[in-house]
């Protein structure tokens, strides 16, 4: 085939959205895979799901995975189905076309990444006085670093940042370092007969309380733990042959962290307590310095502040992003399209989502913002594990993954159960994820509105125009 003739099958024909460059191989794919999912969640949180269940911590990371994996075969058929840029905004409209639903769940995204962000900036703040070796007297000044630490996410933001697969590389490296970390301890310790296996199978049931519920409790705020999986959809237009690896290395990456996370559980209630992992925002530290004393704690501290610090800036980057991009579909006010002369950035949007995060860092704890990130994301993955039912209607000539029936609707069913009370979720999960939710309706409604009385206009909104990414953990 001739250069000329190799070029214009490579161009766009005319009406035709151009494709962007297939650059990710599975070893990239794999990476992007594990770094999304590893993060503030296992690195902040052990301990508050060793407070729900006891030492059998293990168990509910465990359960998570297995709820993640299911939900990631309904993805994995609508990703090699659809092999384009997109994520459950675009699932979802597709499926069934109803605007105000794909909104809810866009903005849901949205509420989950400032969530996500806002609980990483307690844990950043937590492990910054550890690494300096400072005990702050008071929780103010936890707080004030914590305010301080978004600000500087945002200003960053402002100026712009440019997101690379090289840099994501990196990132994930020393997060997993981490965690390999506390894992080598775990085994030097249990091998040194240093560690108290007996921990492994204790249950906390409160008065009243089974096992199950304790169970389900803590696998309902472990479920953070293992969200980011679902992002790796969005780069399906820039992986070489995506129909083909993406099953087998999206699989391989929840397996992996999967293990890990098990691997750490295990590691860390036989070194700590249940009871004294609980207590404050930094449960791996504990598990580091009770378990090899020599250890510099002060390096794996700035460890676990490069990790949750990553999720931070890249969870208020997609926050303001997606704010931005439905602004621009007319379904929010035009101001949050508003950007910056020099630096082509959205201004509003950005000091909008800060704002959002300021109230959450100081109105919740790190398990209440943990816990309704979970939530708004499995209300999310309900609708996707439905959606992929719905668009078996739609066939495709290309071979495509296909999740067994069942596979999906036992997803489906688990989603529910984990999202609603029963599980024993938190009732300030509700609250947050509920105020969240109705400042997005009040905004949509707003916009509604001015649309159809004062502007004399339309909008239909399209999420494929925008990118759906969801939260780094």
């Amino acid at each position: 085939m001739s250069e000329s003739t190799s070029a214009s099958a490579a161009a766009p024909k005319a009406g035709e959205r151009p494709e962007l460059k297939r650059v990710m191989g599975p070893g990239l794919l794999l990476l992007f895979v594990v770094g999304d999912i590893l993060g503030t969640g296992v690195y902040a949180l052990t301990g508050k799901v060793a407070g729900e269940v006891g030492g059998a911590v293990w168990l509910p990371f465990l359960c998570a995975f297995i709820v993640a994996l299911l939900t990631a075969t309904s993805y994995l058929e609508l990703v090699t189905k659809y092999p384009r840029a997109g994520g459950a905004a675009v699932y979802t409209h597709k499926a069934f076309g109803i605007h105000f639903l794909t909104f809810l769940l866009t903005f849901a995204v949205m509420c989950s990444g400032l969530t996500s962000a806002s609980s990483a900036s307690k844990a950043f703040a937590a492990n910054f006085f550890s690494a300096a070796d400072i005990d702050p007297e008071r929780g103010s000044l936890l707080m004030i670093t914590a305010l301080s630490f978004m600000a500087l996410i945002a200003l960053v933001n402002l100026r712009g940042v440019g997101e690379s697969v090289k840099a994501n590389v990196v990132l994930t490296c020393v997060e997993l370092s981490g965690l390999l970390i506390v894992i080598a301890i775990g085994v030097w310790a249990i091998g040194s007969g240093d560690g108290d296996t007996s921990r492994l199978t204790e249950f906390n049931t409160p008065s009243g309380e089974s096992a199950f519920g304790s169970v389900t409790a803590a696998t309902a705020l472990a479920f953070f733990a293992m969200v980011g999986f679902e992002d790796s959809v969005n780069m399906a237009e820039e992986t070489k042959d995506p129909v083909r690896i993406f099953p087998k290395i999206m699989l391989i990456g929840l397996c992996t962290t999967g293990v890990i996370y098990v691997l750490v559980a295990i590691s860390a209630v036989t070194l700590v307590s249940p009871e004294d992992l609980n207590q404050g925002s930094t449960p791996l530290l504990k598990v580091v310095s009770a378990g090899a004393p020599g250890f510099p704690l002060e390096v794996f501290a700035w460890i676990t502040m490069f990790a949750v610090a990553n999720s931070a800036l890249i969870n208020m980057l997609m926050a303001s992003r997606l704010l931005y991009g439905m602004s621009h579909e007319q379904v929010l006010p035009g101001p949050l399209g508003r950007v910056l002369q020099k630096r082509r950035t959205p201004w509003v949007a950005i000091l909008f989502t800060t704002l959002l995060a300021f109230f959450l860092i100081g109105y919740a704890d790190l398990a209440a913002l943990g816990g309704t990130t979970a939530l708004l994301l499995l209300c999310v993955f309900a609708i996707v594990n439905v959606a992929v039912l719905v668009l078996r209607r739609d066939r495709m000539e290309h071979k495509h993954f296909r999740a067994p029936t069942a596979l999906p609707v036992l997803g489906a069913v688990l989603c529910v159960y984990l999202a609603s009370p029963l599980s024993g979720r938190a009732s300030a999960d509700y609250k947050i994820a509920g105020w969240l939710m109705l400042i997005g309706v009040g905004l949509w409604a707003l916009t509604w509105l001015l649309n159809k009385y004062v502007f004399n206009r339309h909008a239909e909104f399209d999420p494929s125009h925008i990118d759906p990414s969801g939260p780094v953990n």
